[in-house]
């Protein structure tokens, strides 16, 4: 069991030695402007570390990623069962969703600008916007493959429609949506930054300007990988949660 284990993982860490390996090779053969090497990177990350700015910084971000998350998943997964299950509302209602589903999100951000102002809640309702849509749509595509027999026992039990939902469509849909969920991660933290780039500047996406402007290219790079680490991070979790509730598939 054990010598399985490290056979499983060998490719993984393997990969990760080569690949910080060849960051910190062709680092240090490319001017400092346009990348430095990894050893540079983690440096000026203990740098903002100890200097405070990046934990004050990082809890403005968490607070924004998870504000906007945290509603979109309040909004999509009942939505996305309602839509599922009131067929003509679905119909109606469709075509819009995929249209924003397709659309650049950063491309609103100017509207919202325009009508909200500067401050946390427009920042709240960008990172909702790229979030909702893929649990939104997961969870439709995963209520409608219910099978419909699986409906029609639950009737021949007399259960009402509560008790449908809470006994048959939220376990079945749940994986689909914690899909939607491990996608919406991602486009969370593209919404987070954004918000922070063109709206008020705060949290990490400030940190990133800051050091842009500063000509800060290890600065940059570490806060990339913060980022990068911390969406990593939450969609192993979420596919660790995904994998929980669908092992009644197995």
């Amino acid at each position: 069991m054990r010598r399985e284990s490290i056979h499983r993982l060998l490719p993984f860490v393997l990969s990760l030695a080569a690949g910080m390996a060849l960051w910190e090779i062709v680092g240090r053969h490319t001017s400092a402007a346009f990348m430095v090497p990894l050893s540079e990177t983690i440096h000026r990350f203990w740098q903002l570390a100890a200097s405070g700015q990046l934990g004050t910084q990082f809890l403005d971000s968490a607070t924004l990623f998870a504000t906007g998350f945290a509603l979109a998943l309040l909004v999509g997964m009942p939505a996305g069962l309602l839509l599922a299950r009131v067929q003509s509302l679905r119909v109606a209602i469709e075509p819009y969703i995929m249209i924003l589903y397709a659309t650049p999100m950063v491309a609103l951000i100017p509207f919202i600008l325009s009508l909200m102002g500067f401050g946390f809640a427009p920042k709240v309702l960008v990172v909702f916007l790229f979030a909702v849509f893929p649990i939104l749509y997961n969870t439709i595509e995963g209520a409608r493959s219910i099978k419909p027999e699986l409906i029609e026992v639950a009737r021949s039990y007399r259960s009402r429609e509560w008790a449908l939902w809470r006994e048959v469509m939220v376990p079945y849909t749940l994986p689909f949506t914690m899909t939607g969920v491990r996608q919406a991660i991602g486009r969370a933290l593209v919404g987070m930054v954004a918000a922070e780039f063109f709206l008020s500047s705060t949290g990490l996406g400030q940190l990133i300007m800051t050091a842009t402007q500063n000509f800060d290219t290890g600065g940059v790079f570490a806060i990339i990988l913060v980022i990068g680490l911390i969406g990593v991070g939450l969609m192993r979790f979420g596919l660790y949660i995904e994998t929980y509730f669908a092992r009644w598939r197995d």
